[in-house]
């Protein structure tokens, strides 16, 4: 204990030794940006050449780095722009505010590529994925249109359930494990059609980010990964319009300023029209989506900026005049930037967030809607306290609206009754501080704690049930059971139902080994108290988010990762590996027979398990050159394990570990673009996978004239291998020509060798002979494509 106590003094002193020593520095800040545009720039590096010191902006483009009096160089670079090299005299205060430019060529290649090497081998970060918008445009993509979540699945540790399948999954994590931030704001459903397209615009995108592990302690509520995303600010200089013409879909952006150098604006619009060629073939049926993102930026002054940003999208989806689907995403954020310092930034946001999910049924003249609102305050400090420690700290607080379903007749011989299933509340606070901190030439270290809470909230009616089990054991048929309630009990409106409380502790270690190696390693506990349900390997828009309760308990996980990263050539080339496990407890698995649709008693088929996910990713990245592009292998292994709860209980599946649907023994994926020339551009990727997990009879018995199959263990059985190559060519027409119209052609072929992958496996008895079969269900085969793409 006494050592204890003089450790925690040592580091109490260490901390005010930094903080005065911070005092008597002065301190260079202020924002990087675009030239042409004005828009921010994230995760640009700023190199003080004589003390060989880099650090990068933050996610509004603000940096700030102390140093003492003096006179130095100052390098600015940030990927796809040139690098800027200015002199800057430091005897008191600096703001200095830096803009790069797509064509400036102030330094060699070799300087650009030292200051990018040391920014990525010194930084407590791993288990992270950055894209490009441009490296994701050289992409191959089935059906002409980029898409932000089809490029995240050519990464290492990311993978989903198949062609079409909606979301994806990171790590042996489920779909509904992620969360997934535009502008802040939580998006629900990230999959237009089915999983055809994802939501996010391309064209609107100005930054992606992907958190695979050693996850910073500002993000909560999920237990996989976090993908966060920025749309663009706008052109605060000049007025522009891009978009592009593909056979599937079209899609339009405008953006320019309000007030010139203070003001912009962005719009953005997608809409897909496959439904008119439907209706052309005398087709009844019909599948189109449209969305919408919007953005306006401000400058109050030096320290104040107003953001107010939205998207909205839809889905609709109609079968003859049998039904109609709709569903899709709404989300608004006001955000506040405030500098109250040269070293304390601020963020204060408001967001609203809506997912909703419709169904009519014309044959049953019957309406269903449901969805989940979330109302959510952050405010977010950075203190850059001094070179080499620096802290994150902030609140965050959600109040959840969940709707489980409302069914409304539509005609007047309709036979259903009007009904809304109870609705649910929560609300979930949090408090967070995280820390980066550079010990030495060495060793640097971010560590952090988040302090979360929840809290189920009425009003609403519980089912009460003996000995508090909502699922019964059947000893003599050795399944499980609904249990009945043996009463109820009712909760008043913002009356406490159940209450959880966890801390989350976070830290990540890296170790320079040299200028061009290092060695990281990350541990983060995350804690999920939203479940997805759905029995289903890939998402659907009908599955319904349900909060923990006194039934259900939240998600908790804890994993760990170990990685080794370097630099070859001058940063012509980067290697990365990296290791990782991770168990959670409180899994959700569902008895055999569960039905999840309108049930209001959710509790009686569903137990809490266990699960866990081990790996080896391996990442090789050629950066320079006409011919670029990485490769990306995983070695990873996902399962689920659900005990019976007393010595006379099987569990599910026996109590033994089995395969998740989302488990891919093997994940390779090549990719590279290749630029010929000034008007030629080539892309192409390779995938190739394990298939994914499945059950298939191993027996039957006959009942009659019927063959009854008799199933195996859950998931002991795999789809065939899944694999297909992609590929792309770009054509400029007039490559020289920098303003007024400009166009490109993209031309695409997926699936080239025309693979017919298994979406899935069913069998059946044969009507005409009898005999047993298995039929393979497939989404795509060869899909050429066209667009055309223009800006002006």
């Amino acid at each position: 204990m006494e050592l204890f106590k003089k450790e925690c003094l040592s580091v109490l002193c260490m901390l005010i030794f930094s903080v005065a020593f911070a005092q008597e520095e002065f301190t260079l800040s202020g924002t990087i940006s675009d030239s042409k545009s004005n828009e921010t720039l994230i995760g640009a590096n700023v190199y003080i050449l004589e003390l060989e010191k880099v650090i990068a902006t933050n996610e509004y483009g603000f940096y700030s780095i102390s140093l003492p009096e003096g006179s130095y160089t100052v390098e600015i670079s940030y990927v796809s722009f040139g690098t800027i090299r200015e002199n800057v005299v430091l005897d008191k205060d600096v703001r200095q505010n830096f803009q790069l430019s797509l064509d400036t060529k102030e330094l060699e290649e070799v300087v650009i590529s030292d200051n990018r090497k040391r920014a990525n081998i010194r930084k407590p970060e791993m288990s992270v994925n950055r894209l490009s918008v441009e490296e994701i445009k050289k992409m191959p993509v089935v059906l002409g249109e980029v898409d932000v979540i089809k490029s995240l699945l050519q990464l290492p540790g990311v993978t989903n359930a198949g062609e079409g399948a909606s979301g994806f999954n990171v790590r042996g994590g489920g779909a509904d494990q992620n969360l997934i931030l535009l502008d802040e704001a939580t998006i629900f459903n990230s999959s237009h059609l089915f999983g055809f397209f994802s939501v996010f615009n391309s064209d609107a995108i100005k930054n992606i980010k992907l958190y695979k592990g050693g996850i910073p302690a500002r993000f909560g509520g999920r237990v996989s990964s976090v993908l966060e995303i920025y749309q663009k600010e706008g052109n605060s200089k000049e007025f522009h319009m891009n978009g592009g013409i593909g056979l599937i879909s079209s899609r339009v952006m405008a953006e320019g300023p309000i007030s010139k150098d203070r003001g912009s604006f962005l719009i953005a619009g997608r809409a897909s029209y496959a439904h008119l060629f439907l209706k052309l073939a005398n087709q009844e049926n019909s599948a189109y989506f449209y969305d919408l993102n919007t953005k306006l930026s401000y400058k109050l002054n030096e320290n104040n900026n107003l953001y107010l940003s939205g998207y909205f999208g839809r889905d609709l989806f109609e079968i003859d005049d049998l039904f109609s689907n709709t569903y899709g995403n709404t989300i608004v954020n006001l955000r506040w930037n405030h500098l109250f310092s040269d070293k304390l930034f601020s963020n204060l946001s408001t967001i609203y967030s809506d997912y909703y999910y419709g169904l009519e049924l014309d044959i049953l003249d019957f309406k269903w809607d449901s969805g989940i609102k979330n109302y959510n305050f952050k405010y977010d400090l950075k203190h850059y306290i001094s070179n080499n420690f620096k802290l994150k700290y902030g609140i965050n607080a959600i109040y959840y609206d969940f709707n489980p379903g409302k069914i409304t007749p539509t005609g007047g011989l309709s036979s259903i009754n009007e009904r809304q299933l109870e609705k649910k509340y929560a609300f979930e606070p949090a408090i967070y501080i995280d820390a980066e901190h550079r010990l030495n030439d060495k060793i640097t270290m971010s560590y952090g704690i988040r302090y979360s809470m929840f809290y189920r909230l009425g009003a609403q009616t519980m089912n009460l049930y003996e000995n508090n089990q909502a699922v019964n054991y059947n000893s003599d048929l050795k399944i499980y059971e609904k249990a009945d309630p043996i009463g109820t009990k009712r909760y008043s409106g913002g009356q406490t139902i159940a209450d959880f409380n966890n801390l989350e502790p976070r830290a990540t270690f890296a170790y320079e080994l040299n200028n061009n190696q290092s060695i990281k390693a990350s541990y983060n506990r995350m804690v999920q108290y939203l479940n997805l349900l759905s029995n289903t390997s890939s998402p659907t828009p009908l599955d319904i988010w349900t909060p923990s309760g006194l039934f259900i308990e939240p998600q908790i996980l804890d994993q760990v990762a170990l990685g080794y990263f370097r630099n070859f050539n001058d940063d012509k080339y980067t290697f990365e590996v990296e290791t990782f496990y991770k168990k959670s407890k409180n899994r959700i698995d569902y008895i055999d027979g569960a039905d999840l649709i309108a049930n209001e008693a959710i509790e009686q088929v569903v137990l809490n398990g266990k699960a866990r996910a081990y790996g080896l990713e391996l990442l090789l990245r050629k950066n320079e050159g006409k011919l670029t592009g990485f490769i990306a292998y995983t070695l990873s292994r996902s399962e689920q394990k659900t005990p019976g709860r007393t010595a006379e209980e099987v569990g599910i599946n026996n109590g033994n570990w089995y395969r998740t649907g989302y488990d891919k023994t093997h994940d390779l994926s090549v990719t590279a673009s290749y630029e010929l020339n000034n008007k030629w551009s080539f892309g192409t990727i390779f995938s190739l996978q394990s298939g994914r997990a499945t059950t298939y009879p191993k027996g039957q018995y006959t009942y009659g004239d019927v063959n009854i199959p008799i199933y195996g263990d859950r998931n002991g059985d795999q789809l065939p291998a899944y694999h297909h190559l992609d590929i792309s060519a770009t054509y400029i027409p007039k490559p020289e020509k920098k303003t007024g119209w400009q166009g490109e052609w993209v031309f695409s072929i997926y699936n080239l060798y025309n693979r017919q992958n298994a979406a899935s496996m069913t069998f059946r008895q044969n009507e005409n002979t009898g005999a047993n079969e298995s039929v393979k269900t497939s989404i795509f085969g060869i899909v050429p494509s066209v667009t055309y793409n223009f800006k002006f």
